[in-house]
């Protein structure tokens, strides 16, 4: 009798763009630790927005797991006119030059809010800094904040609808920050020894002509890889992507963008439902790394 051996081959699955409660996530770093565990994830990335707040509970969370914990963050700037973001993979998070270029970026987002939130109340929203933190004062403030705000008080009935009626860039309560331009991000990223990857390339609605040509600027600036995969690409559009990488030889990435409750229809590890990133890129990233002689060892 003749036996026939099969092997079954698992995927492992990564994601690397997440947020928690030190940005505008609603689970703690412990909490999408252990979710992403749970998930089966074998590494995930924490990239909240601007700050590093919540890496060492992250890694903390994760000391006893068999899962990798990257620390990264997402840095907004200013491309001719629009906020494009970038992700760090790991960051060196206790490097002196990207906490001070933090720090700085962390009053321009202040002013920012604060300016936001003198518009809101002007008009009759009865909208506090308190309500904001949610409390919890150790969070970096972003538009999400003020979506969850307006909701708990009563003005929208959903985040998404404070978004499209309030916060986007075309409407009136939004306001642009101090400009940080792209190339100060890639130069501290790059010198805290990180991996910079320009985040979910069409959100900015620049066209593929216009696309191509951030990628081009970013990458004559250090950029290192493009996030083929996210949780608002169709296969298409990533597909399309991906060949825009293999172009300006970027290694690819990818991530749900989890915020928790703020996107409640996106889960750790497969977005909407669609999404998986496998760890094979990851190998490429530490390869790349390796080769270029960042910060690895």
């Amino acid at each position: 009798m003749e036996i026939i051996s099969e092997r079954i081959f698992i995927m492992k699955l990564i994601d690397l763009h997440i947020h928690s409660t030190a940005s505008d996530g609603s689970l703690t770093p412990t909490e999408v630790v252990n979710r992403a565990n749970d998930l089966g994830l074998t590494a995930m990335a924490l990239t909240d927005h601007d700050t590093v707040a919540g890496i060492d509970e992250a890694l903390e969370a994760a000391k006893d797991l068999d899962m990798e914990v990257i620390p990264g963050i997402e840095v907004s700037c200013i491309y001719k006119g629009k906020e494009i973001h970038i992700l760090g993979l790991y960051i060196d998070h206790k490097d002196p030059k990207l906490l001070s270029f933090l720090k700085e970026a962390s009053r321009k987002r202040y002013d920012r809010n604060m300016e936001m939130l003198a518009a809101f109340n002007k008009d009759g929203f009865e909208i506090t800094e308190e309500d904001l933190l949610c409390g919890n004062p150790g969070t970096v403030i972003t538009r999400a904040h003020f979506a969850r705000a307006l909701l708990k008080n009563g003005y929208v009935t959903s985040v998404d609808q404070a978004f499209k009626k309030y916060l986007n860039p075309d409407r009136p309560y939004y306001r642009s920050r101090e400009l940080i331009t792209p190339e100060e991000v890639l130069a501290t990223l790059l010198g805290s020894g990180g991996f910079p990857v320009l985040a979910h390339p069409l959100q900015y609605k620049l066209g593929w002509a216009g696309t191509e040509e951030l990628v081009s600027m970013l990458t004559d600036h250090g950029l290192r890889g493009l996030e083929c995969f996210h949780s608002s690409n169709n296969q298409d559009e990533s597909g399309k992507l991906r060949k825009l990488a293999k172009k300006y030889s970027l290694a690819l990435t990818g991530g749900s963008d989890f915020h928790g409750a703020a996107k409640p229809d996106i889960e750790i590890g497969s977005g909407r439902g669609g999404l998986r990133v496998s760890a094979l890129y990851l190998d490429d990233i530490k390869l790349s790394m390796f080769m270029a002689g960042m910060g690895r060892s």
